[in-house]
């Protein structure tokens, strides 16, 4: 029994590890869809630095993130415990989605959207990882506000982003792609 008791100790000490671990450092994903092409595959694994997350800093420009796509439920500490993967089995709750864009925008910036060209303040971006030009002649234009970036996918003619959806709150960002 005494065996028995410190096995369990152990299991809980492991289930700790885990789940401080997933919350505040290091996690996977998997990619769901083709947003991200050719950069990033369908169904690709990826290694993600929740650094980013836990100490809410800003993501530079081009850095490739996670999303939470709940844009409209609040970043407490008691829904990340929620989301964790080990804990969401427990509770049921497994469908949680996410996007996995790359950062265009950051707080204060005019973006623009010109003749199936990106312009961040002003210039043009050079994007040399989109899979292929912008088929969209519309233009349109934000402002990053404060607390919030701007992001695309790479698969411009297939990515549900912040042209759709508006900046995203730099607290729904749960990491950043490491790979």
């Amino acid at each position: 029994m005494k065996k028995f008791g410190r096995w369990f100790g152990i299991l809980i000490v492991a289930f700790i590890f885990t789940v401080v671990i997933n919350m505040f450092i290091f996690q996977t994903y998997r990619v769901e869809g083709h947003s991200m092409d050719p950069t990033l595959s369908n169904q690709e694994l990826l290694f993600v630095s929740k650094i980013v997350h836990t100490f809410s800093a800003e993501p530079d420009y081009n850095d490739i993130v996670i999303i939470d796509s709940q844009l409209g439920k609040a970043e407490t500490l008691q829904n990340q415990i929620l989301d964790i993967g080990l804990i969401a089995m427990f509770t049921g709750d497994t469908n949680k989605s996410i996007y996995v864009k790359r950062v265009i925008g950051k707080p204060g910036d005019s973006i623009e959207i010109k003749d199936g060209y990106v312009y961040r303040n002003h210039k043009k971006i050079k994007e040399p990882y989109i899979k292929e030009p912008m088929n969209s002649l519309i233009k349109d234009q934000w402002v990053v506000p404060p607390n919030h970036i701007f992001v695309m996918g790479d698969n411009r003619n297939n990515s549900k982003d912040s042209r759709e959806i508006g900046p995203i709150p730099i607290d729904h960002i749960l990491g950043k792609v490491l790979w």
